[in-house]
């Protein structure tokens, strides 16, 4: 069959359950070649009835779930496949009660697949921003509700007074005509700016802010240009449009699709955006299409396990947000 370029076109495909299979082995695999995830060996055989590979080396089973993030799901993968193609092609993302409706399961199994998919999505990469010559605009961004309207039992939880912030800050980095990298902060003051600054901008390069004090500092470093709000937005070559462009989108899945989300979670969803946002088109400038980003998040499904605990908090070593 020709591979989806739709959802309704997706939904065929991956209701035979051997599609699945080849598509994830296809895409997690590079060579072809499935390798054993207890002793790294090649050589396997493939046992029809039970649908996975032993290896001839340890003798172990595995199938293609194993040491990825469908580990130990009890879910089918087509139900899986389906619920990532709505994910990263969703504008502003996807309702845990929408995958519930949409695939048949709970709203709590719909919210820990969507988590689990967002994990897969995090990208990490040495290659830092503005090396090209490329300027980089840079800039924060508020994200939650105000104190004064929470319920008291959410304000002593926050651990926030009813006059004080309790938003959560977002700091975000765009290459110009590149990719954008966002991380959720503990403030905007000065340590922390120019700390996710200098992890993911390269040095020497120019980086565009506004009148925020607590970039004076890279100075030093990088060649800093700022654009002054009060007196407008746009100054030749000098603003910040490409990363606000970025925060209106953010905040459309944010406050439209989810309503509400808790600040521990909070770079999960960041990273969600990031990948939509960086998958829009190809190095050339190539529009993707939904089924070549779907192919795109798949391939980073291996190596990555997020289990119920560590996404409540209820395990030690849980991912934290800053």
């Amino acid at each position: 069959m020709e591979k989806p370029k739709t959802l309704q076109a997706a939904t065929k495909y991956f209701a035979d359950d051997q599609v699945c299979i080849d598509t994830v082995a296809r895409l997690r695999w590079s060579d072809g070649k499935p390798t054993c995830p207890a002793c790294g060996h090649k050589d396997h055989y493939w046992l029809d009835k039970q649908r996975r590979w032993k290896c001839k080396e340890c003798w172990k089973q595995f199938s293609v779930k194993v040491g990825t993030i469908f580990e130990d799901s009890p879910l089918s993968l087509d139900k899986w496949l389906i619920a990532l193609w709505m994910l990263v092609n969703c504008r502003n993302g996807v309702s845990s009660y929408e995958i519930g409706r949409s695939l048949g399961v709970s709203q709590k199994s719909g919210w820990f697949m969507l988590h689990r998919l967002r994990y897969a999505l995090q990208t990490g990469s040495i290659t830092k921003l503005g090396a090209g010559g490329a300027p980089v605009e840079v800039d924060e961004t508020f994200i939650g509700g105000k104190a004064r309207f929470m319920h008291r039992a959410k304000r002593e939880r926050l651990n926030v007074q009813a006059n004080n912030k309790a938003k959560t800050v977002v700091i975000g980095m765009l290459e110009r005509n590149g990719k954008v990298r966002a991380t959720v902060a503990e403030n905007r003051k000065k340590q922390a700016c120019e700390a996710a600054v200098r992890e993911n901008v390269a040095k020497g390069a120019n980086i565009i802010t506004d009148e925020h004090p607590a970039y004076l500092g890279l100075r030093d470093t990088y060649t800093h240009q700022v654009i002054n709000h009060l007196e407008g937005y746009v100054k030749e070559n000098i603003h910040t449009n490409g990363i606000e462009n970025f925060w209106s989108c953010l905040k459309r899945g944010l406050n439209g699709t989810y309503i509400a989300v808790e600040p521990f979670h909070l770079f999960r969803y960041v990273d969600e955006q990031a990948f939509r946002f960086n998958n829009r088109k190809d190095e050339s400038g190539r529009v993707l299409s939904d089924g070549e980003r779907f192919d795109a998040a798949l391939s980073q499904i291996g190596g990555k396990r997020l289990t119920f605990a560590e996404v409540t908090g209820k395990a030690a070593g849980s991912p934290e947000a800053f």
